[in-house]
């Protein structure tokens, strides 16, 4: 593989996922390939056991319904899971933010 296939990848998470992550601040990842939601979170899971299940659905692999997904100041939650992630994330300069919606009444 060349290097230029793998990228450093900035993930920051809500602190629920930070606690059972058992990390502190910003997760830095390596992806091989292309920087897509599906390759960072494939990523992120691989690392940290604990957070399968928690973003995305276990079987379907879908986001769940009260998570979200940011970057460069874009709502990407609605996005397809292998579009490109923009350039920013993709070169390090800006995190993939998964963020906890709030819901109320």
């Amino acid at each position: 593989m060349r290097v230029e296939d793998v990228s450093t990848v900035r993930v920051l998470l809500p602190l629920p996922l930070r606690t059972l992550a058992r990390v502190d601040g910003e997760v830095e990842l390596r992806v091989e390939g292309a920087v897509t939601q599906r390759s960072v979170l494939d990523a992120l899971e691989a690392r940290y056991p604990a957070l399968r299940g928690t973003i995305r659905d276990h079987v379907t692999h879908e986001r769940r319904a009260f998570v979200r997904f940011f970057a460069c100041e874009q709502d990407l939650s609605h996005e397809p899971p292998d579009a490109p992630l923009p350039d920013a994330v993709a070169g390090g300069a800006e995190p993939f933010l998964v963020v906890g919606a709030i819901a109320g009444g």
